[in-house]
This record gives structure tokens, sequence and C-alpha cells, in this order.
């Protein structure tokens, strides 16, 4: 007869094996592969990616350190063409994407999507996930601080780490229905084209811009604010098209 507690150790031991390890930076566990998931880069290259309304990457991004960094300067996507915004080279409706950011004292950058490349900058027409070091913009706008909905949805909570550590974000979007998520915690809800969706829109600094966010698919981008920002960990599984 096998001792409980041996046969308690086994049961523990094939559990064990069973499960997914945690990934390593910038790769996908097996369960993740089996669910649909995808990798947006790949630590090593830029592959999959490019500039703002350019067939090449701007030369502000490079990849240091198995992440994916913008150096500061640049155009901090001011100019006619985007800054040094960069967006996937595919295009994405519904989907659910992670990611980890970190950027420095001061630093201010953002992750749109469904980004229609106009003649003019990437969040002049499509929703921006706001990046921020909240701690020295206390005053700011909760609608422009870390995790908001740019302008238009602040944050529940303040999730932020510590300037200088990863922060993770998971964004759902799934037809008209988005979630923010930051460090865990959902901290933003929204629906796209609702009544609420439009009133805030008209009282916002997108209130003289008609196509801001109208389009239902396109790219993801990483905005160039002209601070230094790091990604990694970029992950996206795509959901069914909205009916």
């Amino acid at each position: 007869m096998k001792s409980p507690l041996l046969t308690l150790g086994l049961i523990a031991i094939v559990q064990l094996l069973s499960t997914d390890a945690p990934a390593a930076d910038n790769t996908l566990t097996d369960s993740e592969k089996a669910a649909g998931w995808k990798l947006l880069f790949d630590g090593k290259t830029t592959t999959g990616w490019r500039g703002y309304r350019m067939k090449e990457m701007p030369p502000g991004w490079s990849v240091i350190d198995g992440a994916l960094v913008k150096v500061k300067g640049g155009a901090g996507g001011k100019g006619a063409g985007g800054g040094d915004d960069i967006v996937t080279t595919e295009e994405f409706e519904s989907f659910e994407l992670t990611l980890e950011w970190k950027t420095v004292r001061n630093g201010n950058a953002g992750v749109l999507y469904h980004v229609s490349e106009e003649p003019v900058t990437a969040w002049h027409f499509a929703p921006e996930v706001q990046i921020l070091d909240n701690t020295t913009w206390p005053n700011r706008d909760k609608r422009q601080h870390a995790g908001a909905c740019y302008d238009l949805y602040a944050p529940a909570k303040d999730m932020t780490k510590p300037v200088g550590e990863w922060n993770h974000f998971r964004i759902v979007v799934n037809g008209a229905h988005v979630e923010h998520w930051l460090n865990g915690e959902k901290i933003v809800t929204y629906e796209l084209w609702s009544d609420d969706w439009k009133e805030r829109v008209a009282k916002s600094k997108f209130k003289d811009k008609p196509k801001f966010g109208t389009f239902k698919r396109g790219p993801i981008c990483l905005q160039d604010h002209s601070d230094r920002i790091e990604f990694k960990n970029l992950k996206l599984r795509p959901l069914p098209a909205a009916k």
C-alpha cells in the first residue's frame, strides 16, 4: 500500500511537470501558443515593426538587452510624419494585448490601437493607452495619467510602479468593449462609439478631429514623445471580429 504522502507527492510532481514554466522574456509558453498568442517583438530584432507612414524603422529605436527602446530625443510624435512613432506591420481589430514598459523621470509615451496613418500624428486619430511618470505630474488631469484612455477616461487608481521598474499592461479590445489593466488591476473600461464615448470626445482635445476614434481596425502603435521608453514581452492574441 502506498503512503498517502507519497501519493500526494507524485500528484504534485505530475502537476508541476504538466504546467508551463513562466516564459523567458520575449517568448511564448506552450499554453500561450495553444491559445493563439503571437509575439510582436522577438527581443532581438525590429522585425514586424516600421515607422509611422514609413517603410523602415526610424533611427531613434534600438534593441537593447532584450528590450525595444526609444532613446531620449527625436521628434516626439509632433512632426508631419508622426515623429518617431512606430507601428506593427500587421493590422488588428479585436484582440488582447499584453506588454511590459518602463520609462524615466518625466517620461511620457503611449500605446495606440486602430491606428490610421494619416498625414499628421497617430494620437490625433487613434485611442491611446497613456504611459506617464505620474510622480512628476501630480496635478495633471487624471484622464492623462498612466493607464488612462488619453484625455477621455481616467484610471480608477494609480497602479504604476516606481520609475525605472517594469510595468505590465493588458489591453483588451473586443468589438466596442475596451479594458485597460495595469499591473494586474483593471483600471479603465469603456465602450467605443457609445453615447458616453461621443460626449467625452466632444469635450476633449479631439473635439475638432472628426476622424478620431472612428477606425475599427489598424496597427498597434508605440508612441515617441521624445523621452526614453522601453518595451518587452509584447504579445497579442487576436479575438473573433465583432459581428
